[in-house]
């Protein structure tokens, strides 16, 4: 892959055989985020674990002291009073079964978030095959299949983020903005890696960290030391 020049001039600023200290690799990621747009900042974490067996998923939701400094629109399946609720709370969308169709044939997606309440989670079963493949799909485990419609939209919209192992064993999530200061991409981080090691599982065996990168949407990757985060 040919990168450009910014991205080549940003690259020099980083060493790659050089594993950072959280408060120095934050500072390098801000320093290397140079494109037009208020780039955002990843973090990409590694884990001892084999995803594979169900005692060894990591998956949960926390909520950033700072938010992701991103807009999040949230769709909420439930109705009556739920349906009411969750309008009063700020959701983006609100409906039931009417929105089926719209999703399923329109190709509607103009949502980032799903929320519903248990009883839909029926209703919202029929879209499985369209919103599992996004990360999309309501789960208990992060707080979307609930009864607490208003909690659930008010933590998202706070910057509430969802983390779930790929394939591939590593966990993808935002830490914030480019544009936000050290010490909130900082506190975004903490509480972000404080959420992932009080999910071990206790079937996990060796070295639970594998590795940690931060880095923005087009800048280079920085690592991370993982000794002090657990």
């Amino acid at each position: 892959m040919k990168h450009g020049k910014k991205y080549v001039e940003a690259a020099k600023l980083v060493d790659r055989a050089v594993v950072y200290e959280p408060a120095d690799a934050i500072a390098l990621v801000k320093k290397t985020a140079i494109a037009k747009f208020d780039e955002t900042v990843e973090a990409h974490i590694r884990l001892g674990v084999d995803g594979r067996h169900a005692d060894q998923q990591v998956r949960g939701a926390v909520v950033l002291p700072h938010g992701t400094g991103k807009k999040v629109r949230v769709l909420v399946f439930a109705k009556g009073d739920k349906a009411n609720e969750a309008e009063a709370a700020g959701a983006d969308y609100v409906g039931a079964e009417d929105l089926i169709p719209k999703i399923q044939n329109d190709g509607w997606f103009e949502f980032d978030v799903v929320v519903a309440t248990p009883d839909m989670m029926g209703v919202v079963g029929r879209l499985g095959r369209v919103l599992g493949p996004k990360g999309l799909m309501p789960n208990p485990k992060a707080g979307t299949v609930t009864m607490d419609v208003t909690k659930a939209v008010n933590d998202i919209k706070a910057g509430k983020i969802e983390y779930r192992l790929d394939k591939t064993n590593i966990i993808h999530v935002p830490v914030g903005k480019a544009s936000f200061t050290e010490e909130q991409l900082a506190d975004n981080f903490q509480t972000i890696m404080g959420a992932i090691i009080k999910a071990k599982p206790a079937s996990a065996k060796g070295q639970y960290l594998k590795s940690v990168t931060l880095a923005s949407t087009m800048g280079p990757g920085v690592k991370v030391n993982t000794a002090k985060l657990g």
